[in-house]
């Protein structure tokens, strides 16, 4: 998802990097374009340092977070950032830890249809589940399941089969990974994420007060 850099667009338009420009496709989301197979006519060009990358799902329908014993736990769709978005500290906290997770995002018949990066921001001085509750980074570029051929993701496979039990997924959730913590971040620093050798692109966030 991406918008111009002279559009205020908070979701912007769906579209493919090709080299150094972007693609606009005639979808109203990402997960309008998955539930159509991937397929979508092409609009106007950008070029790529004209615009302006947004979160992927900005109003997913859930949101699962695995963790290494195999089970996962809500987390709050409306927390959703984008990449360079600011992130704000919750009231009371002073130090947030970066938690990078690969993410994949559902498309059609409950297949997923690319995968992201997460940020699952954690305020370790609040409890329970609200040290999670106030901020999802996800982005900035979503990869095919095909433009991944060769590379080594997270088992798949069992995440997804233990999320379909008694449910179904839909176009647009969220499906995230076991994830990796960074070092402790305040106010005012600037947290860059990536995962070599994946080619999503760099998830920068501000943190702010």
């Amino acid at each position: 998802m991406f918008s111009p850099l002279d559009a205020d667009l908070e979701r912007g338009w769906p579209g493919r990097i090709d080299g150094d420009r972007v693609i606009q496709l005639a979808a109203q989301t990402l997960q309008a374009f998955f539930t159509g197979g991937g397929v979508a006519r092409e609009h106007a060009e950008y070029p790529l340092d004209e615009v302006v990358f947004r979160a992927p799902v900005l109003h997913p329908p859930s949101v699962r977070i695995f963790e290494s014993d195999g089970d996962f736990r809500f987390a709050n769709p409306t927390a959703i950032v984008g990449p360079e978005d600011a992130v704000r500290l919750p009231d009371g906290v002073d130090e947030l830890v970066p938690v990078l997770r690969p993410a994949a995002v559902i498309g059609a018949d409950g297949a997923i249809g690319g995968y992201t990066l997460m940020n699952d921001w954690l305020a370790p001085s609040l409890a329970g589940t609200k040290a999670h509750d106030f901020a999802i980074s996800l982005g900035p570029l979503v990869l095919t399941p095909d433009e991944l051929e060769g590379l080594s993701l997270p088992a798949w496979a069992s995440m997804m089969g233990v999320a379909l039990q008694n449910t179904r997924l839909v176009p647009g959730d969220v499906v995230a990974a076991a994830g990796v913590p960074q070092a402790p971040v305040g106010a005012g620093t600037v947290v860059e994420l990536d995962w070599p050798p994946f080619p999503f692109g760099v998830l920068r966030n501000t943190v702010e007060r």
